[in-house]
């Protein structure tokens, strides 16, 4: 199945303790060279292993735009196309997210409900790395597409 015939998710299909799908994001100094590109980060400590050990990280690691570009690919995976993220709440870096080291962010349904006919959901995330908790927890407040009501 391609990704033009996935189903589009609907808010009636969701539920309270619902997972999202873990994902996992290996990070290659490459990786986060293209990223500080991609974001117009160029502080150093993103890219350059030397620089960063020298201002006391191990090493080059994830800034916290790429780090939420995780959150956000996870999310929007599970949200589909028509679904919005209307809130990032207690988005928070406990550790480093360094060259050679993998983060899974994960994700759990924590309350849904109705407003002005729209379907929300808030998902309770976080990342993990090599050392344990390595963003949040935190949480994100979505909008997802509703089932038409048959007449």
């Amino acid at each position: 199945m391609t990704a033009s015939e996935t189903p589009q998710p609907v808010w009636e299909d969701t539920y309270v303790g619902q997972e999202l799908l873990s994902e996992q994001f290996p990070l290659s100094l490459y990786r986060l060279v293209v990223a500080a590109g991609a974001n117009r980060d160029f502080n150093s400590i993103h890219h350059n292993p030397g620089y960063a050990a020298a201002s006391g990280a191990p090493t080059a690691y994830a800034n916290h735009i790429f780090l939420q570009g995780m959150w956000e690919k996870s999310v929007r995976r599970y949200i589909g196309s028509a679904g919005t993220i209307r809130a990032v709440r207690r988005f928070r870096m406990r550790s480093f997210n360094t060259a050679a080291d993998t983060v899974t962010v994960n994700g759990v349904v924590t309350d849904r409900w109705i407003e002005q006919s729209i379907g929300l959901a808030t998902i309770a995330m976080w990342s993990t790395n090599s050392h344990g908790l390595s963003v949040g927890p935190g949480e994100v407040e979505v909008t997802m597409l509703r089932r038409k009501a048959s007449r």
